[in-house]
């Protein structure tokens, strides 16, 4: 998942899930600072944010063959 799209879903903006996944008190998923540069990567887990959000994850659409 995205950072912007776990803002939304969240009620807050994609910088504050950027510093709370960063700082660790926004239990969500990590933050990787890139070796050798000032960037940052981003594993954004939907599950943890619904889960945070304390919304029901939608179910998954089944892939037909």
């Amino acid at each position: 998942m995205k950072v912007e799209e776990a803002a939304k879903i969240l009620g807050c903006s994609a910088l504050f899930v950027r510093c709370g996944i960063k700082e660790g008190t926004l239990p969500i998923g990590a933050a990787v600072r890139m070796h050798g540069k000032n960037r940052w990567r981003y594993l954004v887990i939907d599950a943890k944010v619904y889960e945070f959000a304390g919304k029901k994850m939608p179910e998954a659409n089944p892939v037909e063959a």
